[in-house]
C-alpha cells in the first residue's frame, strides 16, 4: 500500500508490503511521488524487486543458528553437529552476510580449517554448510542465493583408521578399566568391544529389547536409520547380567545403560591417559570388534549382521587383521 505525505518542502512515497523492505523516496512534486509509487506497486507485483534486499543483513551466524533449533535436534547425530556448527561459528565466515559469501570465502574457511583439524572434518563442515545453503535456497526463502559450497573443492576423506591395540596395550587398558569406580562405564566399555556396536546404539539400547534366551539384541534405530538385532557373545551376555536389575519385568522400557555419552566419553579419556595409550578412541572398539569377529572365522554375511554394514566396502573401512594372526592361521594349514 502506497502513501504519499508532505514533508518540509518535499514529497515523501512510500509502499510497503509485508515480507519485503519498505520503499521510501521523496520528490519536489506530488506528481512524480505518485507515479514513482506506482511503479513500485508494479515492480513489487511482477516480482522485479530483488526479493534478497531484505536478506542483505543476515549474516551466516543467523543461519547456523536457525539450522542449529530447526533441525539439528531432529538428527541422530544431533551432539557432533552442534559441535561442528560451533566451530564454524568461530570462523570469521560466519560474520559475514550470506549473499557477500562467494566461493573464495568458503575455500578460505576450507583452508584455515585444514590447519586445524583433519581433512575427514573439514569435509563434514563444508558438507553441513553445503546442505544448510541448501536449504536457505529452497525453503527459507533465499531463492535468489547461489550456494558457493557446491564449486569450492572438498578434501578426500582421507585414510580409513586402522588403530588396534596391541596385547599388551590391551591388557593396560583392561586393567586401568576394571578400576573404575562407575560399573556401567565399565560395562559399556567392555560391551562396545565385544559387540563392535556404536556408542549411540549402546546407549539406547532398553532391557525390553533383549532376549536373553535368544542372546539377542534389537536396534529399533540405527545410523543407517534401519532396526536390527544383533547376536551377543557369551561374554557380552555375562556383562549385562552383571548389571541385570532383580525384577527386570518392571524395567523392561528403562534403559540398559543409565550414563549420558559425554560421561563415556569423558571416562574413556581418562582411562586411555592413565593407561598411557596413545590415539586411540572410543570408536576404535568398533574396529576392534569386527577385525576380531573376521579373525574367528565368522563370514562377510555374519559379521555385516553384527556391525549393520550393508556395503562390504564399509565393512571392510572398519576391518584391520593382524597379520600375525594371519601367519598363525598359515602355520596350522600347513602342519
Amino acid at each position: 500500500m502506497a502513501s504519499i505525505r508532505k514533508r518540509l518542502s518535499k514529497w515523501q512515497a512510500q509502499v510497503r508490503r509485508k515480507g519485503f523492505p519498505a520503499q521510501i523516496k521523496s520528490f519536489a512534486k506530488r506528481e512524480d511521488a505518485v507515479r514513482w509509487a506506482r511503479q513500485q506497486e508494479l515492480s513489487l507485483d511482477l516480482g522485479a524487486i530483488d526479493q534478497s534486499s531484505k536478506f542483505k543483513d543476515v549474516t551466516l551466524a543467523t543461519l547456523l543458528d536457525r539450522y542449529q533449533s530447526e533441525i539439528t535436534p531432529t538428527k541422530r547425530s544431533c551432539i557432533s553437529q552442534t559441535f561442528h556448527i560451533r566451530q564454524i561459528k568461530r570462523h570469521f565466515i560466519s560474520k559475514i552476510p550470506v549473499l557477500k559469501i562467494k566461493s573464495e570465502q568458503i575455500a578460505r574457511f576450507r583452508d584455515d580449517r585444514l590447519s586445524e583439524v583433519s581433512q575427514a572434518t573439514v569435509r563434514k563442515e563444508l558438507i553441513l554448510l553445503g546442505c544448510i545453503f541448501g536449504l536457505a535456497i529452497r525453503e527459507w526463502g533465499f531463492d535468489r542465493l547461489d550456494n558457493p559450497v557446491r564449486i569450492v573443492k572438498k578434501p578426500p576423506n582421507g585414510r580409513a583408521r586402522d588403530r588396534r591395540l596391541c596385547a599388551d596395550e590391551m591388557a593396560r587398558f583392561l586393567a586401568v578399566l576394571q578400576q573404575s569406580r562407575n560399573p556401567i562405564f565399565t560395562a559399556v566399555v567392555l560391551f562396545a568391544k565385544e559387540t563392535g556396536m556404536r556408542r549411540s546404539e549402546i546407549l539406547s539400547l532398553r532391557w525390553g529389547g533383549v532376549n536373553l534366551s535368544d542372546k539377542t539384541a534389537f536396534l529399533p534405530i540405527t545410523k543407517n536409520g534401519l532396526s536390527r538385532r544383533v547376536p551377543l557373545s557369551p561374554m557380552a551376555i555375562e556383562i549385562i547380567d552383571k548389571i541385570k536389575p532383580k525384577n527386570i519385568k518392571d524395567c523392561t522400557n528403562n534403559l540398559i545403560f543409565m550414563i549420558e555419552a559425554n560421561a563415556v566419553q569423558l571416562g574413556f579419556e581418562r582411562i586411555r591417559r592413565r593407561a598411557n595409550i596413545a590415539n586411540f578412541r572410543f570408536h576404535d572398539l568398533r574396529h576392534e570388534a569386527i577385525s576380531r569377529f573376521f579373525e574367528i572365522g565368522l563370514s562377510i554375511a555374519e559379521v555385516s549382521m553384527i556391525s549393520g554394514h550393508k556395503d562390504p566396502r564399509m565393512l571392510f573401512r572398519y576391518t584391520h587383521l593382524k597379520p600375525e594372526n594371519i601367519a598363525e592361521k598359515l602355520r596350522l594349514i600347513g602342519k
